[in-house]
């Protein structure tokens, strides 16, 4: 299942995504899923689901990762930067203006408006998490994986457990489908093994030499995009986990102040696409007068491109090693435990964090029959959602 898309093509696309995917990374997976596989048919759910846990195994921003994949798969390396762009630019911008204008980020509309954010989150996970579970777990072998691996996270929650769980998805898989209809391969990059080993070799050569060459200006530019690079590079578990290690590179070290750094990470909570996009916020609050956009530019980049580099290395050879007999009936596990994945994180933090009491889950419910059955779109969902935080908030004035 595939269609041919160009370049302008998945920019358009990502740039919609980038402009309506509220609620952190594993809601963005999910309107992914809706648009690439559903909407658009570029993926099938197979695929789909083998660059989710190939990316979920990476360090990086997962869900930028995937649309990266997404691009390349569809219009080349040129489309890969397309998705990437797309999906990352409207949120920059509205970080790096938010930086430049200092918002009040104790607004009276920013708590309601946030909180509708979170409500749509629940709707767009629980549709992707339907979707992927009829597709990917047929049977009660993928079905016990997928339930195993969503308890072990919900008892267990950490990056680390992630990992294992995607671990003992392969184990399970190797011994419990074989013999089953095999999933459909990820897509391949169509880019040449020494491409992959490029890639990898550029990701690391950038790691040393940012560390070599950062205490050589210690408040400059270089030093600025290692420790970016860095917390791209070796941070698993998204945005939510690079933040805390944000705050400890910048703020005891004077880039940026205690207050202006948890003001940006409470509007980034808000912003449409990826949280990572926070570093162009910090990078101008950190930047001298002057050189806002320049830093704003270069935290930016240093904080993505370690991610993009492993997608590209990883991809090329997860579809080689996926060839095998065994090793795809271990990707058939791998996939179920995806499905048990998301499922934990639609529980928490989505539910947790997002509904707080019956009127939240009657509308969460609400707008997941909404989106699953009518087929509402993405943008009335929000706006449903929004809508109803806003009049809750005017109602208990």
């Amino acid at each position: 299942m595939t269609r041919d898309a160009t370049v302008s093509d998945v920019f358009r696309t990502a740039l919609r995504l980038g402009l309506t995917s509220f609620g952190g990374p594993i809601a963005h997976l999910g309107y992914f899923e809706r648009t690439y596989v559903r909407r658009l048919q570029w993926l099938t759910s197979a695929e789909y689901a083998g660059l989710m846990a190939l990316c979920q195994m990476l360090p990086g921003p997962t869900s930028s990762q995937v649309g990266f994949l997404v691009g390349v798969r569809k219009a080349g390396f040129s489309g890969g930067l397309a998705a990437w762009a797309g999906f990352t630019l409207p949120s920059a911008l509205l970080m790096y203006a938010f930086a430049v204008l200092a918002p009040r980020a104790d607004s009276p509309l920013m708590r309601p408006v946030l909180h509708g954010l979170m409500l749509t989150a629940v709707a767009v996970v629980a549709q992707a998490v339907w979707s992927m579970a009829r597709a990917l777990c047929p049977d009660w072998q993928r079905a016990t994986l997928a339930v195993v691996s969503g308890l072990l996270l919900l008892l267990f929650a950490s990056a680390a457990m992630q990992l294992a769980v995607m671990s003992l998805g392969a184990l399970g898989g190797w011994v419990l489908c074989r013999g089953m209809s095999s999933p459909e391969l990820p897509p391949g990059t169509g880019a040449k093994p020494a491409a992959a080993t490029m890639a990898l070799l550029v990701y690391l050569v950038l790691l040393g030499l940012l560390l070599v060459l950062a205490p050589l200006d210690p408040h400059g530019p270089i030093a600025l995009a290692a420790v970016f690079y860095r917390a791209g590079a070796l941070v698993f578990g998204g945005g939510h986990v690079v933040l805390p290690l944000l705050r400890e590179e910048l703020v005891p070290h004077g880039w940026i102040a205690d207050d202006p750094f948890l003001a940006g990470y409470g509007l980034a909570q808000g912003m449409p696409g990826p949280l990572f996009t926070v570093a162009a916020y910090l990078g101008a609050a950190s930047a001298p007068a002057h050189l806002s956009a320049v830093w704003a530019g270069i935290a930016l980049v240093a904080i993505f491109l370690p991610g993009l580099l492993l997608a590209t290395g990883g991809l090329s050879l997860w579809s080689l090693l996926a060839r095998y007999p065994g090793a795809r009936a271990a990707l058939a596990g791998v996939n179920a435990s995806v499905v048990g994945i998301l499922g934990a994180a639609l529980y928490d933090p989505v539910w947790r964090g997002g509904v707080h009491d019956w009127p939240d889950a009657a509308l969460s419910v609400i707008a997941f029959s909404l989106a699953q059955w009518w087929r509402f779109p993405p943008l009335a969902i929000v706006a449903l959602c929004v809508g109803f935080s806003l009049i809750r908030q005017w109602q208990s004035l």
